[in-house]
């Protein structure tokens, strides 16, 4: 049954994919239901308040799916939310076999799903695919657990590892195919953040473009001393919500980013800068599950000092710059043993870049 198990637990992981980030704050689901080796129900949750994977794939499915076997990427949920229990729906349609990639982290599952099918009778099998699960919802399991967001630092970078010519210029390092690529990440996060010097060399608007996107996500500004200009393009709400962190009490200031119809939010500092660990809280309160972290040198150097890097994501393009601003600043490693260490999990081409994913 391994390979077949596999097979099955596989296309339920595609069909998850096709929604990855656009659920939050619930985690991307797939479901296939199998009888007499065909596939007679498949599904996918589309979005919070909708139906779970599991219910759509039994819809689908109607009477076929009696005395069938069920493959889902999460462990099925066991209580009442703006859904039913999952659970409940598989032993109602009476399915014999449910086989579940990883269990939920979530307090209000967290095996209590497992229990509930396995009482009534049903054979349950844990742990198909179980790696490539928690992979596609790191970042449910990170927030469920540590109620902060997932933080994805994303690099752009030449050869020689600078992220700017000597002048602060970055347009454009990478290839086209690199820069879609972004976008898709910047469509599966709830937040990009940057801080202000990234807002005044660059004027980014942080926003979703070159793809399809449902959602608008959340663009964070770290600005100690309100230096942002109230001309940048990050300000225009229209295009997105913004929402900029603080040391300031500059209330003059303030009124006019709220007029713009932004949010303005004070954070304590920590040896001159803002507590990251702080605004990680408050973000985390707002349900933001996956945080993009876009630069600049500064800030992504904070981020890994700080130890709040969950994830690496680093295009190398096939250029030399000589000198230039190197992706991590204010680090300095004295001996190569004390270097901070990562461990390559994905490597593909892009064009003519390389594609890299680290985590720490």
């Amino acid at each position: 049954m391994g390979s077949l198990d596999e097979f099955y637990m596989r296309r339920a992981l595609d069909l998850a994919l096709k929604r990855k980030g656009l659920t939050h704050p619930n985690p991307t689901v797939g479901c296939v239901i199998v009888k007499d080796g065909k596939i007679v129900g498949e599904g996918f949750h589309y979005k919070a308040g909708y139906d779970h994977a599991e219910v759509v794939a039994l819809k689908q499915a109607g009477e076929k799916a009696k005395g069938a076997t069920v493959y889902v990427t999460l462990e099925p949920c066991a209580h009442y939310g703006r859904t039913p229990p999952c659970s409940l729906a598989l032993i109602r349609a009476g399915v014999k076999r449910v086989v579940i990639a990883t269990t939920d982290p979530n307090p209000r599952v967290a095996g209590k799903g497992i229990s509930m099918l396995k009482n009534a009778g049903i054979e349950v099998s844990v742990g198909v695919l179980e790696k490539e699960a928690k992979k596609l919802n790191e970042d449910f399991f990170h927030w469920i657990v540590n109620k902060t967001p997932f933080v994805v630092l994303k690099i752009a970078q030449t050869l020689d590892g600078f992220i700017a010519t000597k002048k602060g210029l970055s347009k454009w390092i990478t290839s086209t195919e690199s820069r879609k690529e972004v976008h898709s990440l910047r469509c599966q996060s709830d937040a990009i953040l940057v801080g202000v010097s990234t807002v005044i060399k660059d004027d980014p608007q942080l926003t979703v473009r070159h793809i399809p996107c449902e959602k608008k996500p959340l663009r964070v500004v770290l600005d100690t001393h309100l230096r942002i200009p109230l001309e940048a393009k990050i300000l225009d709400t229209k295009e997105a919500p913004t929402l900029i962190f603080t040391a300031s009490d500059n209330r003059e200031k303030i009124n006019l980013l709220i007029q713009k119809g932004v949010e303005v939010v004070k954070v304590p500092t920590k040896e001159g800068k803002l507590d990251l660990k702080e605004v990680l809280h408050k973000l985390g309160e707002r349900e933001i599950l996956q945080l993009l972290v876009e630069g600049g040198s500064k800030v992504f150097g904070s981020f890994l000092k700080e130890g709040l890097a969950n994830k690496l994501v680093v295009f190398v393009a096939p250029k030399v710059f000589g000198q230039g601003i190197p992706p991590f600043g204010g680090i300095q490693i004295e001996d190569p043993s004390e270097a901070l260490k990562f461990k390559l999990d994905t490597l593909k081409r892009l064009g003519e870049d390389i594609y890299m994913e680290f985590y720490p």
